[in-house]
């Protein structure tokens, strides 16, 4: 291995996209970050320009590239990562997009998975994708993009359109239309794919009447992707590691063996849980899905998800104009009243795992007029620990037995949000010192399919370096008390929903 070999790290996410270089080792060097708008149509739509995401994606391969050219550093691979379940149509003679990207919070598709559900589709839909019915996943929305454009189902019919989520369209630009592929991570998220065969289901495609001929060639995470046009970055640069962001945090996590899990605090927040080779189908109303699949071999997980985490920190700041950065929170969740009574449930694009109730918004419960910002500060963090606990609880009721919570994502800098994450799910909470660990795992990915770094197993030892342990302190009357009162404010939330 030349000691000058680095592998970039393309992180396309929901607010923006990055460029990372790392050493095969996993040592960051360097990032190049560039935001994009949000496109808020109609009430419950979150859309975004294909354009927009290229243009930073582009972008950000170029500075990264000149970093590399200024440090006489050879790119080796570039890994991909991506926001999940985000659904793009586009012509495969132009490769234009024909309608914007939808975005994974969107939920314009609810009244389309109700009837399915209504149809009595929902037990196939989870026996072979490990998903339940909810707008959430690609192929409703890939159904609605081509019922909705003049033409579309005409020309998907005739082969003439491809789908695909946010890493096969960066794929197909990268490699200027010679490749159509994702790979089981990001596949496994559509609703098309059964994850047992590892392949798209005729069956499935029928029932959300997507046709075949639009979907791409499903890869393993550590594998050819083709090579990135000379028109973008000179050297003919393969494109060989890509998994969805959840996924590749629980790569760059380290949590190899089943068991390990991660939780991740971006936009939304996911809790992954290795399983193994076992397929664990959830009593709970968690989504069983491919955790990653190296060499040919299949690794599945257990996942929860919460739709709105540190967007709703953005809501507070850009919305309501409470603080000017995030890192305000810390010290106004620290100035708080001591015995708050305020909860903010924050399901602005509805609620996920475990309620999974497309038709919920967003609450506040216990406001009174000595509420303080600070005070509406505290109750955010907390109605994501909150939701948290949700979901960890729905993982034991699955028979996880929960040791530690690894976390990562631009929240966990917040030691007091740490604190209060773990008196809630009275759990020890590890933050990483890598704390880009999505960006990682696909640059780990790159580098195993490089032959730079081994691939791993289930009974991999290593571990991750830890920089800060935080362990609960609420009092367990306390700790009671509080939960009640949220449970309270979920249930009310939902029959709020129900009122319309």
């Amino acid at each position: 291995m030349s000691a000058n070999q680095v592998i970039l790290s393309i992180d396309q996410g929901t607010t923006s996209s990055r460029t990372l270089v790392f050493t095969p080792k996993g040592d960051l060097l360097y990032t190049a970050q560039k935001a994009f708008p949000q496109i808020y149509p109609y009430d419950g739509w979150v859309e975004h320009d294909p354009e927009e995401i290229w243009g930073s994606v582009v972008a950000t391969l170029k500075d990264a590239h000149q970093f590399c050219n200024d440090n006489d550093l050879t790119i080796a691979g570039v890994g991909i990562t991506n926001q999940r379940e985000t659904t793009l149509v586009w012509d495969r003679s132009t490769g234009q997009p024909i309608y914007n990207a939808i975005v994974w919070q969107d939920r314009r598709t609810a009244d389309i998975c109700k009837t399915l559900k209504d149809n009595g589709m929902e037990d196939t839909v989870k026996q072979k994708t490990g998903l339940v019915l909810d707008p959430y996943f690609s192929a409703s929305k890939a159904a609605w993009i081509l019922d909705n454009v003049e033409g579309a189902r005409k020309k998907a019919q005739d082969g003439e359109l491809a789908f695909g989520t946010v890493d096969s369209f960066l794929i197909w630009r990268l490699s200027d239309g010679q490749i159509h592929a994702t790979d089981g991570t990001n596949a496994s998220r559509t609703s098309l794919f059964d994850i047992e065969k590892y392949k798209w289901d005729k069956d499935l495609a029928d029932i959300f009447n997507v046709p075949l001929s639009v979907l791409p060639k499903v890869k393993d995470c550590a594998d050819d992707y083709g090579y990135v046009a000379n028109d973008i970055l000179p050297g003919n640069i393969p494109i060989c590691g890509v998994a969805g962001d959840q996924q590749a945090a629980l790569i760059g996590q380290k949590c190899f063996k089943p068991g390990q899990l991660k939780s991740t605090y971006g936009t939304g927040c996911f809790i992954v849980t290795n399983t193994g080779q076992e397929i664990i189908h959830s009593d709970n109303n968690l989504l069983t899905t491919v955790a990653y699949r190296l060499n040919g071999k299949t690794t599945f997980a257990l996942e929860g998800s919460i739709f709105i985490a540190g967007a709703a920190v953005q809501w507070l700041r850009d919305g309501l104009n409470l603080f000017e950065n995030a890192e305000d929170t810390r010290e106004l969740a620290i100035s708080a009243q001591d015995n708050p009574d305020l909860y903010l449930v924050p399901a602005f694009t509805g609620l996920g795992a475990p309620h999974w109730n497309p038709h919920a918004r967003g609450a506040l419960f216990g406001l009174t007029r000595a509420a303080s910002r600070a005070d509406m500060v505290r109750a955010a963090l907390e109605g994501i620990a909150f939701q948290t606990y949700d979901l960890l609880s729905a993982m034991e009721g699955d028979g996880i037995s929960l040791t530690a919570l690894r976390v990562d994502g631009g929240m966990v800098a917040n030691d007091w949000f740490l604190q209060a994450l773990a008196s809630i799910t009275n759990i020890t909470v590890e933050r990483p010192i890598m704390l880009e660990t999505t960006a990682l795992g696909a640059a780990q990915l790159a580098a195993m399919r490089l032959g730079l770094i081994a691939y791993p197993s289930s009974q991999d030892t290593t571990k991750n370096s830890m920089l800060k342990r935080t362990q609960p302190d609420w009092d367990l009357s306390y700790r009671t008390a509080r939960l009640s009162r949220w449970s309270r404010a979920i249930q009310a939330t939902q029959l709020f929903s129900q009122a319309k």
